[in-house]
């Protein structure tokens, strides 16, 4: 039996999304790793699967390169949004994840605009281990060179994410702190880690250690998170660029009704069959 699937990216943040609406597609945690292996293997940050849903154009489900599974990811929600935009020839469509419904719409050329939801903003959503105000956690690091980071803000985009503002994104040490973050006790599901630098009050640059992928060239969720943490501590306004190593994506955290929109270009790479 075969699956067929697609490679497609946002921002180099790149997916392998297998079609699974006719026939089950359910990898094992082994299988996940060697599909996700850049050498060897495909290659991806997030291997996804198509799946019939009752309430939506479809279910997302989502395996990290590690191989456990994740509740939302922004940019490949923005991927399998085209594919269903196409498909149907609709102007928006809806996505089923463990993080909720998203919508996905059309936007200009190559562009599509996910509607994440409400960002979740209750320590037990994110979740933490103990009660903290959200808007800046009790949680530092020492580092031997440079300031310490300290009172990051905490969001939950269908996953947790904390975010540090720093002076230079560039020099943030991501590959170090970001695993040692993303396994504190303080977060029992463990957590996406942001370093955001605030260059405007339009526009933030970001690096993210991705929860069970590491460092990837752009994280949507991660994005999202981004800004709304900026907005609470008065660091920016409510819209957006995010600037990250694979581009930029706007991103829009709407008074009128709580939602996050994320909007951003996707590519497809190649098509292929896997045994």
């Amino acid at each position: 039996m075969t699956h067929r699937f697609v490679k497609m990216n946002g921002l180099g943040n790149d997916f392998i999304v297998v079609d699974a609406r006719q026939q089950a597609f359910l990898p094992d945690t082994d299988t996940v790793r060697a599909l996700a292996r850049r050498q060897g293997g495909i290659g991806c940050d997030q291997l996804i699967a198509l799946e019939p849903s009752a309430k939506s154009n479809v279910f997302m489900r989502i395996w990290n390169a590690d191989g456990s599974e994740a509740g939302a990811c922004g940019n490949a929600t923005r991927c399998v949004g085209q594919i269903l935009l196409n498909e149907t020839g609709a102007t928006q469509v809806s996505i089923d994840t463990l993080g909720g419904v998203l919508i996905a719409r059309r936007g200009l050329g190559d562009a599509v605009t996910v509607d994440m939801g409400k960002p979740g903003l209750d320590w037990q959503q994110i979740p933490l281990a103990r009660p903290m105000d959200t808007r800046a956690i009790d949680l530092s690091i020492e580092l031997t060179v440079g300031p310490h980071l300290s009172a990051p803000g905490c969001v939950s985009m269908g996953n947790p994410h904390v975010v540090f503002f720093v002076a230079d994104a560039e020099a943030a040490p991501v590959k170090t702190i970001g695993p040692f973050v993303e396994h504190n006790p303080l977060f029992p599901e463990g957590v996406n880690v942001g370093f955001a630098q605030v260059l405007a009050k339009d526009k933030i640059r970001l690096k993210v250690w991705e929860r069970g992928a590491g460092l990837t060239l752009a994280c949507g969720t991660g994005a999202c998170a981004a800004l709304v943490a900026a907005h609470r501590q008065g660091l920016t306004d409510r819209k957006v660029v995010l600037v990250m190593d694979g581009g930029e994506l706007q991103i829009e955290w709407r008074e009128a009704d709580d939602h996050v929109l994320m909007t951003g270009p996707v590519e497809t790479e190649f098509e292929g069959l896997l045994p």
